[in-house]
């Protein structure tokens, strides 16, 4: 569920990539099987968060999950007063690039101008029904009552233009994607973090963003009735979402 926005920005990395950089216009697309989108509500009351890549060893269920699905409580970090905040966002990040994901992730980008980063356009699609968090009752709410999966099967984020491009350690960079995020038939400006660097053969871009619970209701008309509990009753304060994909060369 940082949908559109934050995942269009992977395209940053590329210039890192010196045989990459050369190329003008470069496309470059979604590797499916090694890419995740991921969301965690905070307070998260130790089982409110999710992802479209549960093969990965990195992630693990909350509280209330189905049988066998497996917790490591000798690995999982100490988890907190139900209600409290958690600093850790995501929970459980991906230490190891591995082809275990649910093709659930897709899209690509262009990019006119490989030199000064200009002309970037692109969008990053999410099959909302992908998106797991362990307990099947309460991912069969979600697509029914709150996303409305069979009425907007999909998230986006279109991509525009990014801006403020800096470069970190070895061939690390930063940059803010700037375009739009589409869920439940709903589209918003965003700004999105991103950062990126060469791995696993291709653009490894990791890219989160924040709103207010209260947005999910009051700026992206998801059902009040659906979601009393957590966010009319204020127990919510904030949706964190994110992706981790890996971008490949797709051909000019």
């Amino acid at each position: 569920m940082p949908p559109r926005t934050h995942w269009a920005v992977t395209v940053l990395l590329a210039s890192t990539v010196t045989h990459l950089a050369a190329q003008t216009p470069l496309r470059l697309v979604i590797d499916q099987r090694t890419s995740l989108a991921w969301w965690q509500m905070d307070p998260h009351y130790e089982h409110l968060w999710a992802t479209t890549c549960p093969a990965d060893p990195s992630w693990q269920p909350g509280e209330g999950r189905d049988p066998g699905q497996y917790t490591d409580y000798s690995t999982r970090p100490t988890t907190i007063a139900a209600g409290r905040s958690d600093a850790r966002v995501p929970l459980f990040p991906r230490y190891r690039v591995r082809p275990v994901c649910r093709e659930a992730v897709r899209g690509e980008i262009a990019v006119a101008d490989t030199v000064r980063w200009r002309g970037v356009r692109g969008t990053v699609t999410l099959v909302a029904e992908s998106l797991f968090t362990g307990l099947n009752m309460r991912d069969l709410y979600a697509r029914r009552a709150v996303l409305e999966t069979a009425r907007y099967p999909e998230i986006t984020f279109t991509v525009d233009s990014l801006v403020d491009i800096r470069r970190g350690a070895g061939d690390t960079l930063r940059a803010i994607a700037v375009g739009t995020f589409g869920v439940h038939g709903v589209t918003k400006p965003m700004r999105v973090p991103t950062v990126a660097w060469r791995e696993s053969g291709g653009l490894r871009v990791q890219a989160q963003f924040s709103v207010p619970a209260s947005a999910l209701t009051d700026e992206f008309q998801m059902s009040k009735w659906a979601l009393g509990m957590g966010v009319v009753m204020r127990r919510w304060k904030t949706l964190h979402m994110g992706i981790d994909v890996i971008l490949r060369p797709g051909g000019v």
